[in-house]
């Protein structure tokens, strides 16, 4: 029983002195990593009365839970969230090294579709993500493929990571609101993605230029019958310096059957349901520049977003966000200092929806911070 009882602290304290902020599942070695780290955030709303009685809200934001985990050419991945609102999964899934180029990932991964990575700098992400765009994760398997430059994904996703009328989940997808007779009854299946990135290196940096393409079912969920949706994209992603520039120009399409609205279609997301264009384009376009100091860095950025709805209805009005903001990397905490201002977009705005009829002609603002410390 001794010896039992020290191999199992020895376990438990390998893990933990595997934990860092910057580990990376590909260069560990056989083992577990658990990591993860805690979040606070405050916020003030120009366009909240209560907020502004109250100077704001600080509230605790998220903890999350990492694992990662590697035997040999086989591994796992996982982060599991606690938040103010629920808990769910974020992503989890196992993979595959079949050589040093390809890998092969099943489960709950992240969607390859758009820039690389994220087509954003603030915590408040990119407008693509409210539409299912960005930094959306999906059950299905995924093989990756990166030499000499060229990165290339071919992914097949079955549903979303949760059921169609659960708003619990980390990124944007259809909903079903479960009620009879409404616009809302749509759930996402059998989906197919393919993503294209060539990066060329020249003097300061780099510049990734890509493509994508994403297809798939919608199943209503009243009716049994399938309709379609797809979206393409094209990116770049240019560093040069301690500059950043990112361009992202995409359009989506959402063709339901036997919707009562052809016009809109419901998502959900962090909690929140919420309805959007059927059909439009999304440009993005970004510039951050990173300054390193001792202690740690500084990235300054702007990102702007514009979504054009493409709809039979005229009354539908265009969506914009402007995130103009500051993050700071010191030791294990990351702090995101954002300035927000929304128009016609949800979240940001008075406006709970993207690319639907405007309610207000004005611009919304927000400010927020965000505290995160990595452990």
């Amino acid at each position: 029983m001794i010896k039992n009882k020290k191999l199992y602290l020895s376990i438990i304290t390998s893990a933990i002195l595997l934990s860092s902020f910057n580990t990376v599942a590909e260069e560990q070695e056989d083992g577990i990593n658990i990591h993860g780290a805690v979040r606070i955030n405050y916020s003030y709303k120009d366009y909240s009365e209560s907020s502004k009685d109250k100077v704001g809200d600080l509230t605790f934001d998220m903890a999350s839970l990492k694992f990662d985990g590697k035997l040999g050419n086989w591994g796992l991945k996982s982060d599991y969230r606690f938040t103010s609102y629920d808990n769910y999964i974020k992503f989890g899934y196992g993979f595959y090294d079949i050589n040093p180029e390809w890998q092969i990932q099943f489960g709950i991964n992240q969607v390859p579709f758009g820039n690389i990575g994220y087509i954003s700098n603030s915590y408040w992400f990119g407008l693509p993500y409210y539409l299912g765009f960005e930094d959306d994760y999906d059950i299905g398997a995924k093989a990756t493929f990166e030499k000499n430059g060229w990165h290339s994904d071919i992914a097949f996703y079955k549903n979303a990571e949760y059921g169609a009328g659960i708003t619990k989940r980390y990124g944007a997808d259809l909903y079903d609101d479960g009620e009879a007779g409404t616009a809302n009854n749509s759930e996402e299946t059998n989906q197919f993605n393919l993503r294209q990135a060539y990066t060329v290196k020249h003097a300061g940096g780099s510049t990734t230029f890509g493509g994508s393409v994403e297809a798939g079912q919608i199943y209503n969920t009243e009716t049994g019958n399938s309709g379609d949706r797809y979206a393409i994209a094209a990116h770049i992603d240019s560093k040069f310096n301690g500059w950043n520039l990112q361009l992202q120009a995409m359009e989506y399409e959402y063709n339901a059957e036997d919707s009562l609205d052809s016009n809109k279609i419901g998502v959900s997301v962090v909690g929140a349901q919420y309805d959007i264009a059927s059909k439009g384009q999304i440009y993005n376009i970004n510039l951050a520049k990173t300054i390193s100091t001792e202690w740690g860095s500084v990235k300054f950025y702007n990102d702007f977003g514009l979504m054009t709805p493409d709809v039979d209805d005229e009354t539908y009005d265009n969506s914009m966000q402007n995130v103009l903001g500051a993050a700071i990397s010191a030791g294990p905490t990351y702090t995101q200092v954002d300035f927000i201002m929304g128009k016609n977009m949800t979240f940001s705005s008075n406006d709970y929806h993207v690319g639907l009829p405007e309610v207000g002609d004005d611009w919304d603002k927000r400010f927020n911070i965000s505290v995160a410390y990595y452990f």
